[in-house]
């Protein structure tokens, strides 16, 4: 079994991205399965094209891309993206689109075919913070996961894929406010870790209710 991991580069005036230092930091082997890890751009288009032609050239069989949410507090994995770009910042290269439609033949929503609720629960289990969100935001990062699904979909692979959001890095909360919370590099890659072990040896997700209230 082979999995294939993004992460984006700095964007947003950052220095560091903490999702592909994370990812960096991944074993080259988990669960038996093979990791191959990719950075990608933060730049709408690209950052999805590039995810494309390596599922061409690395044909994995599973696919989870990474990015920074800063201001959340522990690693969240993704339930859903939706067909929209909508950027309150200007990506990498100066896009910044206004309410556009991601795939004009594409779904409303794509929901991740990743064990979710196994891979939080196995880091839980590791005694790490980790959750489901149920927004990805509407930047690059739902992008990714967005075109991942579609390009799952339209192919008819035989891939699961989704997308997982992770904290800054203490580093990043310099300047910012005491409260905005961080978490170490190493930890996130911990976690993340956890995360794809669950993704390997369960091939259906766990019956578990973590829905949200709000």
């Amino acid at each position: 079994m082979k999995v294939l991991v993004t992460g984006f580069d700095p964007f947003g005036g950052e220095k560091v991205n903490p999702a592909y230092e994370a990812v960096k930091l991944l074993p080259a082997e988990i669960a038996g399965a093979e990791i191959v890890k990719l950075e990608v751009p933060t730049v709408f288009g690209e950052s999805g094209e590039k995810v494309a032609a390596a599922i061409d050239s690395e044909q994995p069989d599973i696919v989870i891309c990474v990015g920074q949410a800063g201001g959340r507090a522990a690693v969240s994995f993704e339930r859903v993206a939706i067909n929209l770009k909508e950027a309150r910042i200007a990506d990498n290269k100066g896009n910044q689109p206004l309410g556009q439609v991601i795939q004009p033949d594409g779904q409303n929503a794509y929901f991740t075919s990743l064990p979710i609720k196994a891979m939080v629960q196995n880091a839980n289990h590791h005694g790490l913070p980790a959750y489901i969100s149920y927004t990805a935001g509407t930047f690059v990062c739902n992008e990714i996961m967005y075109n991942l699904l579609y390009t799952i979909e339209k192919k008819g692979l035989a891939i699961k894929g989704g997308f997982i959001h992770v904290p800054f890095e203490p580093s990043q909360t310099v300047g910012k406010a005491v409260n905005v919370p961080s978490m170490p590099i190493e930890v996130i890659a911990k976690t993340i870790e956890y995360g794809i072990e669950a993704a390997v040896v369960n091939k259906e997700d766990h019956e578990l209710n973590m829905g949200t209230t709000h």
